[in-house]
């Protein structure tokens, strides 16, 4: 990675924000615990941390957006309660959220949209068009951007993602933020965008503002951010000012689970193509990649947050469509429009969420387990047979270990871990020709990893295609045959298992394609 130009601020000196053990809870679930550190005037920091470390809960209680947050937040030095977004923007802080499409207001012109603000206050109900459109361009000018009054006159919802994603950055530097919070701000920009995005916040920092920037772009971190803060399971891991040791970086996102030991057997050998993917673009701005599964092996695809291993997965799922892109089974075309098609066809996938893509609350585990094969178990008149529910239920308990009552247990009633071996117990009892499993040892203990490790490696030796989709890369060591490391949604390494070191995978995983491609 090269770096560019950067400031060297002193953390501390000048001190806008100081949290001080701020934490937050939902429910039972523990989410963010004792974040202590300071924001300071002149910096950038970056923030760093794997899907559910807790970077967008930290980023709501700062924005407002997460109220009931306890410990301390000050601002220049007076302890303030961000009790909603207006009240943190109020006392200076100016959030940029992930979600575009939350901060367009469809049926709004673009100018409205970036005078939002003002005419949520309601301070400025009648606007003459002309006066507006002069302030919206003043807020664009600031990115560089010269949009015509034809697009600022048109429907918001018109924009493109990269424009809008612009908009709401022009809308939040209106109000002279003391800190300006980013979230992935690049993830839907191009490169020449991207490079305008850091010229305006180079300029932010040498006026005095604090910058948050969160991204799983080393290459922009590298050449922009003054510290790094990691996350990992809500707790500060990390707290470092550059020169930065990016392999200390990933250790502390990733953590080094010591219990975790690369399989001893020997890696099974790669048996016929079963799946063939040609021309995908799974993440925007990336080159379509193309890739074969083979039966017999685990394929181990490993990526951090934005690599595109969930999109990669979801495409072959019947998920998502990404324009061009071809897909056969088993030689024969495969094009699924739905997940229920893929299903059809043997391509069963294991969501990366399981609260929010599998379970039904209040549901069983007979139910859950038996959702996907509801043909087999009811009658002629589609009435469910009970007894049958109950054999899939208890089937699964028995082969996976879950730890219930009985098959009648709600599957909200089971821990994290025996959750997840519904789950993937649920597909892969039904043997189907491919299984993709996204992040399928998340939130589970050992004992749990190594039984959904155990059952992958199973569905392998019976002939069966298996992909586990994973950031951590001791989990893709322990179950994979075959490693793929994806960055930026493309290949950056293929190789059969064991045939290369630890340290080898992780710098392919640190690779920056995007990053080498705008520096070449």
């Amino acid at each position: 990675m090269t770096n560019d130009t950067h400031h060297a601020a002193e953390t501390g000196d000048h001190e806008v924000v100081r949290l001080s053990g701020v934490g937050v809870r939902f429910g039972t679930n523990r989410v963010l615990e004792d974040v202590s550190l300071g924001l300071a005037a002149g910096s950038i920091t970056a923030l760093l941390g794997t899907n559910g470390a807790g970077k967008s809960t930290l980023i709501g209680a700062m924005s407002g957006a997460n109220p009931h947050y306890t410990g301390q937040i000050a601002l220049a030095g007076v302890v303030r309660h961000l009790s909603s977004p207006a009240v943190a923007r109020r006392h200076g802080i100016e959030t940029v959220h992930q979600r575009i499409a939350d901060g367009i207001v469809p049926g709004l012109s673009v100018a409205d949209n970036v005078l939002l603000t003002d005419l949520a206050s309601g301070g400025h109900r009648l606007v003459r068009r002309s006066s507006s459109l002069r302030e919206a361009r003043r807020a664009l000018a600031r990115l560089g951007l010269e949009w015509s009054d034809e697009v600022l006159t048109a429907d918001a919802a018109r924009l493109g993602t990269s424009d809008a994603q612009l908009l709401i950055l022009a809308r939040a530097l209106r109000s002279t933020p003391k800190v300006l919070i980013l979230d992935e701000p690049t993830s839907a920009l191009t490169a020449a965008e991207a490079d305008r995005l850091f010229e305006v916040i180079r300029d932010l920092r040498a006026a005095g503002l604090s910058i948050v920037f969160v991204s799983h772009r080393f290459g922009e971190i590298e050449r922009l951010a003054d510290r790094i803060v990691v996350l990992r399971d809500g707790a500060v891991a990390l707290d470092v000012p550059r020169p930065f040791d990016w392999h200390a970086a990933l250790e502390a996102m990733l953590g080094v689970p010591t219990e975790l030991q690369q399989h001893v057997t020997e890696p099974l050998a790669a048996g016929p193509v079963v799946l063939e993917l040609r021309d995908a673009a799974v993440v925007p701005s990336a080159a379509p990649l193309s890739l074969r599964v083979h039966a017999g092996q685990v394929t181990g695809i490993l990526g951090l947050l934005g690599a595109g291993k969930t999109e990669l997965a979801e495409t072959i799922a019947g998920q998502r469509h990404p324009a061009g892109t071809k897909m056969t089974l088993d030689g024969e075309i495969f094009a699924p429009g739905t997940p229920a098609a893929a299903i059809a066809q043997g391509v069963v996938l294991v969501p990366e969420d399981r609260q929010r893509d599998g379970i039904q609350p209040g549901w069983s585990i007979s139910q859950t387990v038996g959702l996907p094969v509801l043909a087999e178990i009811t009658d002629r008149l589609g009435i469910v047979r009970t007894r049958r529910e109950n054999a899939l239920g208890e089937d699964v308990i028995d082969r996976f270990g879950v730890v219930a009552t009985s098959a009648q247990t709600p599957v909200d009633d089971l821990s994290g871990g025996n959750q997840q071996k519904v789950i993937v117990g649920r597909w892969l009892r039904t043997g189907p020709r491919l299984a993709l499993l996204d992040e399928p040892f998340r939130g589970v203990d050992i004992g749990a990893r190594r039984t959904i490790g155990d059952a992958a490696r199973d569905q392998a030796r019976a002939g069966r295609a298996v992909v586990v989709l994973s950031s951590d890369v001791d989990e893709i060591l322990e179950v994979a045959d075959r490693i793929i490391v994806l960055v930026q949604g493309s290949i950056a390494l293929d190789i059969p298992a064991g045939t290369r070191p630890r340290d080898e995978i992780v710098a392919a995983l640190l690779d920056d394609p995007h990053h080498q491609k705008e520096s070449a």
